[in-house]
This record gives C-alpha cells, sequence and structure tokens, in this order.
C-alpha cells in the first residue's frame, strides 16, 4: 500500500476528499478523458448555477489543455447566461466534451448538457424542460416562481373570455395587475432565449450534422403543453426518443457502479457538512 503525499493527520482530516479524487483517478484509467465534478446539494441554499461558479470551474480547467473532458454533474438548475460560460470555457479546453449524469440535470443544467458532443446516462439519471421560470414578486410583496409562459398563457386565458363574454369582469382586475407590459415582454424574451440557446448549441455540438433536428429538439424542451411541470422527468429512454446523443450505460456495467459510487460519496459528504457545493479533479477541491 502506497503513502500518501500528504501528513498522516492531514490526511485522515481530508480522507473523504482524497477517497473521492483516488475514484475519479479510477475512473479517468477506464475512459482516458479527463473527469470535472461539478455536484450542488439541492437541500442547501446556494445550488443554483450562479456566477460564483466561474471561478470555480476556472480552476477546473487550469490544467486542462486540449484533451477530452467528462463533466459529472449534479445540479437543479440556476443562470442560464452562467450555464453558456461554462459551455464555451469547457469547450475551449476540450477536443471533446460529454456530460454525465448520474442523476438529476435540470433546466439550466439540462442547458449545459445540450451544449456537450454526448450526453452519458442510466437507469438513475433525468434531464428536464428548459422552460424558463420566473421569480415574480406578489401584491403581498412574497414572490412565487412561475414558468415564464404561463404569464402569457394567463393573459390569452382572459383575452378569449373577455371575448367570449362581450366584456372585462371585475374579477379579472387582480389578474391584470400582475400581468404589466414589461413582465410580459420579459417573458416572451426568456421563452426565445432560451429556445435559441438550445438551438445554436446542439448545432454546434452532437447534433452539427442535422440542424432540422436540432430546432425540433429546442421547441420540445420549451413547449409547456408537452412538459406540464418544469421538474418533469425526462429519463434516458425519452432523451433517445427526443433524438440526442445518449450513451446509455446499463446498471450493471462497472463504469456506472463507478460513476455512482462517485455520486453517493459527493452526496454523503454535501449533506454530512451542510455544503452548497463542491468542485472537484484529480488536483482541484473546492467546496461552498
Amino acid at each position: 500500500m502506497a503513502l500518501p503525499e500528504q501528513t498522516p493527520l492531514y490526511h485522515s482530516i481530508l480522507e473523504a476528499r482524497y477517497s473521492r479524487q483516488e475514484l475519479i483517478r479510477a475512473i479517468e484509467a477506464k475512459t482516458k478523458n479527463t473527469l470535472l465534478v461539478y455536484f450542488a446539494n439541492i437541500f442547501q441554499a446556494g445550488s443554483e448555477i450562479n456566477p460564483s461558479d466561474i471561478g470555480a470551474f476556472g480552476d477546473l480547467l487550469d490544467k486542462v489543455s486540449q484533451t477530452p473532458v467528462d463533466l459529472f454533474i449534479h445540479s437543479p438548475g440556476g443562470d442560464i447566461d452562467v450555464a453558456e460560460k461554462i459551455i464555451l470555457m469547457c469547450r475551449r479546453k476540450a477536443t471533446r466534451f460529454r456530460i454525465i449524469v448520474p442523476n438529476l440535470a435540470k433546466s439550466a443544467a439540462t442547458l449545459i448538457a445540450l451544449g456537450t458532443d454526448e450526453i452519458v446516462m442510466g437507469y438513475t439519471s433525468e434531464l428536464g424542460p428548459i422552460d424558463p421560470q420566473i421569480r415574480h414578486t406578489l401584491s403581498d410583496g412574497s414572490t412565487q416562481v412561475y414558468p415564464a409562459q404561463s404569464f402569457l398563457d394567463g393573459l390569452e386565458d382572459i383575452k378569449a373570455k373577455v371575448k367570449n363574454e362581450g366584456g372585462l369582469s371585475p374579477a379579472y382586475f387582480p389578474l391584470l395587475n400582475n400581468l404589466d407590459p414589461a413582465l410580459l415582454d420579459f417573458c416572451h424574451k426568456a421563452i426565445e432565449r432560451s429556445k435559441e440557446f438550445a438551438k445554436k448549441w446542439l448545432k454546434q455540438g452532437m447534433l452539427k450534422l442535422n440542424p432540422t433536428k436540432a430546432e425540433q429538439i429546442a421547441e420540445k424542451l420549451c413547449e409547456k403543453k408537452l412538459y406540464l411541470s418544469h421538474g418533469m422527468v425526462i429519463d434516458v429512454k425519452e432523451a433517445k426518443n427526443l433524438g440526442l446523443n445518449v450513451h446509455e450505460l446499463q446498471p450493471e456495467d462497472e463504469l456506472w457502479k463507478l460513476y455512482w459510487l462517485l455520486y453517493i460519496r459527493y452526496d454523503v459528504a454535501c449533506r454530512r457538512d451542510k455544503r452548497s457545493k463542491i468542485f472537484e479533479s484529480t488536483q482541484v477541491s473546492i467546496s461552498l
């Protein structure tokens, strides 16, 4: 047994980190790709994709240079602009860019997946719809998150009822107070931004030879009538049916077992230490 490079006490205090990094090395030995980890604790505040992630990704990519890169991700989503910057940073350093989804890559994390060359999924993996969500302040000062499309659909419903009923009922006044023109314009632009993001990166990545399919997938993933809930599960089978470039690993596959073990180690560490995120590679370890 090889002795650790670190002093005994230091290594023992951070033993969980070193065991995860040893597992990353074992996975890299099998795939021949550089493995970067972005793990968000969805039960902790601050787990969403946000601008503070960029510095950590800068560290993860610091020693990476023109090599295949696998991004192991667990995330509920977050800022779409930060998601795009993460894609740009990874693609600048990688000759081929894959994403590994052991459990969740939802919303803006799904958008990151669309910006890769291949998505690795298993029986526990899920992507999600990419319809934008809007945080809206209500009249009582509280905030609530709604799908952007819901504001537009609500206005269309009121228009239809006014047309059918021959006038505007006072019952609709409180609803209209929450539908100011600036908000509606923002909703339209947010939906268009999400669609264009998906089209752009699918065309540059996994569907560069099939731009028509890229546009169809982008439209479907934003379709509120197809995905009634933003949290709906797009599993490996549906992701394939959509036309995404998915590499499916079976539960008994040794590589999948290694990915799942790595996922569990991060899940336990984040919950135990109440961490919102861990960014890790064989050389870097950042906990927030």
